[in-house]
């Protein structure tokens, strides 16, 4: 461009140069900006082999082509997300040559977007269902997307059958009925007659299914994947995120309530945790498996319906994300942003589990009807932190002004660059393994043990959970009107535990199986959510007042809820504010109308000394409702009363003290325990 064009650009001009891009003398990347080392031959497997569908930069590559005209575009599922960054702990250069996992010293950004599966976007977050945790680390070699789930397996092995599995879950076509739920009889027929979902299912029906926030649930890579370092050696991983504040849930009733009371609870929690300074943390950890020990365990390690136990593989913490910054604006953000497995970096590759196989198939063509077209990569959540060039043209919604006229490889014109990147210049490479066999529609031998994990699960309940997950399979049967897929289902989980299986015929109404169980006997500790992590921090307390209260002892409990990280929330008859005995004045942030106790952690009931001493129906619902879910409950002085009418004095969990030191910290260890199922064979 001469100076005389320079000095004649316009003020548009000059704006649009932010998404010019000169190509020339670059390396060849990706569109998320990985480097690539060969743009010549599709991965194969053999040389006269067939084309294998995890090349996934043959498949950008050709989609992109494809889809140079404007499709049309589709909205996505609920969820919601929030900004933050990772923090590695130690270098996992051993095993991997991904740069971001090598360097303690580097902050790299994420974003993160939790939903629900089944429902519809209007649909409530409190559903009993999975939820989705997936991460998008922006490298400096490119996005990487750990696009995974709360429950680390899943309920098919192959992704052929994953329509099938969608179809039956979501609501039944003739009239669109249930929403975002899974008790009914298509999804129960195709669990009965698809066995391969019997782990998965004994997750659902757990609480698992039902968290408390999205900031104490667990997240998981599901897949096994690939490390493979700078020698070229590979070792099987796979990705786990770990809440410090603990993995805890929601009592059924109280998922129930909160669907219809605040639909919003989840997205609501993850928004104000951030805005007021309770950064959600999660730790990363990676269980690995060398090469050599692919078949030493009594599983196959590529079977995405089982986990690998911890205690058997331990997990290794080796960062922490930090969610620190909520969205600007949901659609631009939440909406748009664009998840794919296949999104990777040098040092992390992929596995023959046939259903990770078919996600890297799948998720870019489920972006281009939802995003409207090849160019996605460019929307600004999307786009990575490290430049991107390629001969990829046009298309719906382009952004990239390409200059020059070159647009293809190899060339001369443009001295044949974009180029490819050696491997040593940081160029993503396959890893080489062997690959041999007939080309055949059929499942490994391997796969074929659909119950002993399913026993495991059952196993390493506390009797608390156990009593959850059997109502919760009385529920879902119990909305199931064919009688014959009910007898199925338990016939089924007989294999799985007979008893199990008898207590759910008795409470459905079908015959109880005479034969089953299982031999296996072990468990795993680390599926229990009784062994989780406790803490206050961030908890939302329930303070009930009115006029006259003791002003030295509610400042005294108030300050030490907060300095233990706590949220106490005024709860009394109007808006506005209310006095206490010497005139210290608090402002009311709800009345019992607007609050509801399964919207808090625990309770603390205080009242006052005023004239109003009558029995208020709201207040003894709101305390005997917390009680019933298990939650704890303070009381002092003038709210001892209140408490002693519901008969819950002495109980596990409820705390009443007139000193105030001993008050407060029993309370607190209360509150920290966060559910107090003693109460049940009280």
């Amino acid at each position: 461009m001469t100076d005389e064009r320079k000095d004649n650009k316009t003020k548009k001009d000059r704006q649009l140069d932010h998404f010019r891009v000169d190509d020339k003398g670059k390396k060849l990347t990706t569109n998320q900006g990985l480097k690539i080392s060969n743009d010549q031959f599709s991965l194969k497997a053999g040389e006269r082999g067939p084309t294998l569908m995890e090349d996934f930069h043959f498949r950008e590559k050709m989609t992109h082509f494809d889809h140079e005209r404007i499709p049309e575009r589709v909205v996505h599922a609920r969820g919601f997300a929030a900004h933050g960054e990772f923090e590695l702990y130690e270098s996992m250069q051993p095993f991997t040559r991904a740069k971001f996992l090598q360097d303690v010293s580097l902050k790299t950004p994420v974003f993160v977007r939790f939903s629900t599966v089944v429902g519809s976007r209007g649909s409530a977050d409190t559903v009993r269902d999975v939820r989705g945790f997936a991460t998008k680390f922006y490298t400096d070699e490119g996005n990487f997307d750990l696009v995974g789930n709360n429950i680390p397996v899943f309920f098919i092995q192959d992704g052929i059958k994953f329509p099938d599995m969608v179809h039956a879950i979501k609501p039944e076509p003739h009239n669109e009925i249930p929403q975002a739920s899974s008790a009914h009889d298509t999804f129960w027929d195709f669990v009965a007659n698809n066995q391969e979902t019997a782990h998965m299912v004994m997750w659902l029906m757990s609480d698992r299914a039902i968290p408390r926030s999205f900031r104490m649930m667990e997240g998981f890579g599901v897949h096994t994947f690939r490390f493979v370092n700078e020698q070229g050696k590979a070792f099987f991983v796979k990705f786990h995120w770990k809440p410090t504040l603990g993995n805890h849930s929601l009592i059924w009733d109280e998922a129930h309530e909160l669907a219809g009371r605040d639909p919003d609870f989840h997205r609501r929690d993850l928004w104000e945790a951030i805005e007021n300074g309770y950064y959600p943390e999660f730790e990363l950890g990676v269980q690995i498996i060398n090469e050599d020990d692919e078949f030493a365990f009594d599983f196959d390690i590529l079977d995405a319906t089982k986990i690998w136990p911890e205690e058997d593989v331990p997990v290794k913490i080796i960062g922490k994300m930090t969610l620190n910054r909520n969205v600007d604006n949901v659609f631009a953000e939440t909406e748009q942003v664009a998840f794919h497995p296949g999104h990777v970096v040098p040092g992390i590759d992929f596995t023959n589990d046939p259903l990770l196989q078919a996600r890297l198939f799948s998720y870019t063509d489920t972006q281009l009807i939802r995003l409207g077209g090849p160019n996605f990569h460019e929307i600004p959540i999307n786009k990575p932190v490290c430049p991107f060039h390629n001969n990829q043209r046009d298309g719906f919604h382009r952004q990239t002004i390409n200059v020059g006229k070159v647009s293809y490889h190899k060339n001369s014109l443009a001295g044949n660059t974009p180029s490819e990147a050696s491997v040593a210049e940081g160029g993503y490479q396959h890893y080489q393994e062997k690959v041999e066999g007939r080309k055949v529609q059929a499942r490994s031998e391997s796969f074929t043990d659909h119950f002993s994990q399913a026993t495991l699960f059952w196993n390493s309940m506390s009797d608390t959970e156990k009593k959850h997950i059997l109502d919760a399979f009385l529920f879902e049967l119990g909305k199931v009107k064919s009688k014959s897929i009910r007898q199925q289902v338990v016939d089924m989980f007989a294999h799985v535990d007979l008893d199990l299986a008898v207590a759910i015929a008795e409470g459905i109404g079908v015959k109880p199986p005479q034969t089953g169980g299982s031999n296996i006997t072990k468990a795993s500790p680390a599926l229990s959510q009784i062994n989780t992590t406790y803490s206050s921090l961030s908890r939302t307390v329930a303070v009930i007042v009115t006029e006259g209260f003791n002003d030295t002892e509610l400042e005294y409990v108030l300050s030490s809820l907060k300095a233990s990280g706590m949220q106490p929330e005024i709860i009394s008859e109007n808006l506005g504010t209310i006095t206490g005995q010497r005139g210290t004045q608090l402002e009311v942030d709800h009345t019992h109308l607007t609050a509801d106790s399964v919207s808090f952690d625990a309770v603390y009931m205080v009242r006052g000394s005023d004239k109003n001493k009558k029995f208020n129906k709201d207040i003894a619902y709101f305390i005997d409702e917390a009680f019933s879910h298990y939650k704890p409950i303070g009381a002092t002085n003038e709210g001892i009363p209140w408490i002693e009418i519901n008969k819950f004095d002495g109980k596990p969990g409820v705390v009443t003290a007139q000193d105030m030191n001993t008050f407060v910290q029993k309370f607190n260890e209360a509150i920290t325990k966060h559910r107090h199922w003693d109460r049940e064979i009280v």
